[in-house]
């Protein structure tokens, strides 16, 4: 992947709400923006977020953490606290990570990030068969290509890929792998070219005006 560019977009601790308009709107402007983004960022509050194609009534009983915010890709119930790295990427259409099918992105994303585990000492696999599939739950159970450390599940990602580009969103859970998040990070970017990213003053106001007209309305979080 060395040959690879990417835009390398160091965020800030956000609310929920603009988190995910953040991942949409970077998704939507990624013809504009021309190479791959990856985007590491967290979150300034405890909350759950739940895939798109999931009914609020039922995610809503799985958890008492709110807010509950339904996300831009499908996936199941993820809960981000403080325990919890999230990452998004985004490609423009046409790029080869664009071009590939769904399940192949899936791994390859997973076998990058096991790598990075690797050069920080940790031995981690990606799942080879389903275990417990079907809960709805991100992190009970196992895909096949989620990543696993001692029979657990640590990574999971959820896609959507339309005539705009690729938007794959991640949740590492790795208190017990002992490494520090900054260690990851780094490890990360050895394997790829990359040059630091700010968006501009507008396109973080587009991103709070999503966020209020979308993301915090609950006919978008319960409208299934």
């Amino acid at each position: 992947m060395a040959h690879e560019t990417f835009n390398i977009w160091h965020g800030l601790a956000e609310s929920p709400t603009w988190n995910m308009a953040a991942d949409e709107l970077l998704l939507r402007r990624s013809s504009l923006i021309g190479q791959a983004v990856l985007r590491l960022y967290s979150w300034n509050q405890s909350a759950s977020s739940f895939g798109y194609f999931q009914r609020y009534a039922d995610v809503s009983l799985w958890t008492d953490l709110r807010p509950l915010i339904r996300r831009p890709t499908g996936g199941g119930l993820v809960r981000h606290d403080e325990h919890e790295w999230t990452y998004s990427l985004t490609f423009p259409a046409g790029h080869p990570w664009w071009q590939l099918k769904a399940q192949v992105s899936y791994q390859r994303v997973h076998n990058w990030i096991c790598r990075a585990f690797e050069r920080c000492g940790v031995t981690t696999e990606l799942c080879s068969e389903v275990i417990q599939a079907g809960s709805g739950q991100c992190f009970i159970g196992a895909e096949k290509s989620d990543l696993i450390f001692r029979g657990r599940k640590i990574a999971g990602a959820a896609q959507r890929r339309n005539r705009e580009g690729l938007l794959i969103q991640g949740s590492i859970q790795a208190k017990d792998t002992g490494i520090e998040r900054s260690c990851w990070e780094s490890a990360m970017l050895e394997e790829i070219e990359w040059e630091e990213w700010r968006p501009a003053e507008a396109f973080a106001e587009c991103i709070t005006s999503l966020s209020k007209q979308k993301y915090e309305l609950e006919n978008h979080n319960q409208r299934r």
